[in-house]
C-alpha cells in the first residue's frame, strides 16, 4: 500500500461493491465475515485514534466525550446516511473534524415505504398475511379483514422536505388530500405542484387529518414534537406512520393511545430507543413494525456508498466534501 493513502475505518458492513472501491482507493479497515454488530465505544475510540477518516453508520453515537478521545489524525467523519443526529457536529467542528453525509439518496425509497406502511395499516395486510400463514383461513367472507380506502382521506405530512414532498406526490395518486406542517412554508409553485395545504399550527393540522406521516429530522426542536398532548388532539380513527426518526414521537404516549383506542393504528419503521422497542407495541394487532427498512434497497445503499466515496475522495484532493454538514444546517 502506498504510504500516503488515507487511513479509513468503516464501522459496519457495506455493499460489496462499495467496500471493494474503498479498498482500491484508500488504506481501509472493514468489518469482516459475519461480524456486523455495532462497534463498542472502546472500538470506536480506538478507530478514531488511528484513522484519518471514520465512516460510521446511524447506529454509531459519536458524542462529545467520544470525540474528546479522537486522535490528531482524524479529520473527516463521512457518515453513511443522511441523518447526522448520531454525531455531535458542533463539537467535531470545534476539534477541526469535518462531517459529511449522504443526502437525497433514499428519498424515493423512504417515500415508497411510507405508502407501503399506510396501506399495510389501513388495509390490515399483516393480519391477512398472518391468517394465511396459520393455515386457519376458512375462505372469503363479506365482513372479514375490512379496512379503509386511502382515497379521500386527509394526509398530514410533518416535515415537507425532499421525502415529505415525495410522499405528497405518491399520496395524490391514491386520491388523498395532502396537508402539511413545516418549519418554513414551501414556495407557492412547489405547494401547487404537491397539491398541498399548509398549516402553520401543527395542533390544528393533527386535529383534522386522518393519517399523520412523520417525515422530519430529529433535532432538539423536534424531539417529542408528537407528544401526549398532541396525540390526544387526533381523531380516534386516525393512523400515524413514521419513517423518519423515532425520537420525534413520544413512543410511550403513542403506545398508551393505541392501547386505549384513542388512535386506530400505527406503522413504524423507526423507534425512539433504537432496537429497544416498547414491548407493548409488539402485542397490538393494529400496529405494523418494520426494522428500519425505509432506505433498504440495493440501489439506495450502493448510492449511499458512492456518496461516501466522493466525499472522502474530494477531501483527499484538498477540497471541501460536497455533502459537508455545518452546524447551522442542523
Amino acid at each position: 500500500m502506498a504510504a500516503d493513502r488515507l487511513s479509513v475505518v468503516v464501522t459496519r458492513r457495506l455493499p460489496e461493491v462499495v467496500e471493494k472501491r474503498l479498498g482500491e482507493l484508500f488504506d481501509v479497515s472493514l468489518r469482516h465475515g459475519e461480524d456486523d454488530r455495532p462497534m463498542s465505544r472502546e472500538e470506536l475510540a480506538s478507530a478514531m485514534q488511528s484513522a484519518d477518516i471514520l465512516v460510521p453508520a446511524v447506529t454509531d453515537r459519536i458524542d462529545a466525550p467520544l470525540l474528546a478521545r479522537a486522535g490528531d489524525r482524524l479529520k473527516l467523519i463521512a457518515n453513511y446516511g443522511a441523518g447526522v443526529d448520531n454525531i455531535d457536529v458542533h463539537t467535531a467542528r470545534q476539534r477541526g473534524i469535518l462531517v459529511s453525509n449522504t443526502p437525497g439518496v433514499s428519498t424515493d425509497d423512504t417515500a415508497d415505504m411510507t405508502l407501503a406502511l399506510l396501506l399495510a395499516v389501513t388495509r390490515r395486510i399483516p393480519e391477512g398475511l398472518a391468517a394465511m400463514q396459520s393455515e386457519g383461513w376458512a375462505g372469503w367472507a363479506p365482513t372479514a379483514f375490512m379496512g379503509g380506502r386511502l382515497a379521500g382521506r386527509r394526509l398530514g405530512i410533518l416535515g415537507m422536505g425532499r421525502i415529505g414532498q415525495a410522499v405528497a406526490r405518491r399520496a395524490a395518486v391514491f386520491g388523498m388530500q395532502v396537508h402539511y406542517h413545516n418549519r418554513t412554508r414551501l414556495r407557492p409553485e412547489i405547494e401547487e405542484q404537491a397539491g398541498a395545504t399548509y398549516w402553520e399550527s401543527l395542533d390544528q393540522m393533527m386535529a383534522r387529518v386522518d393519517i399523520l406521516s412523520v417525515n422530519c429530522p430529529h433535532t432538539p426542536s423536534t424531539f417529542h414534537l408528537v407528544n401526549a398532548r398532541r396525540l390526544k388532539l387526533m381523531k380516534p380513527t386516525a393512523v400515524i406512520v413514521n419513517t423518519s426518526r423515532g425520537e420525534v414521537i413520544d413512543e410511550n404516549a403513542l403506545t398508551r393511545g393505541l392501547r386505549a383506542g384513542e388512535l386506530a393504528g400505527a406503522g413504524l419503521d423507526v423507534f425512539e430507543h433504537g432496537a429497544a422497542i416498547n414491548p407493548q407495541l409488539r402485542e397490538l394487532p393494529n400496529v405494523v413494525l418494520l426494522p428500519h427498512m425505509g432506505s433498504a434497497t440495493v440501489e439506495g445503499r450502493i448510492e449511499m456508498g458512492e456518496k461516501v466515496i466522493i466525499n472522502i475522495k474530494t477531501f483527499a484532493d484538498g477540497h471541501r466534501p460536497p455533502d459537508m454538514v455545518v452546524p447551522s444546517m442542523i
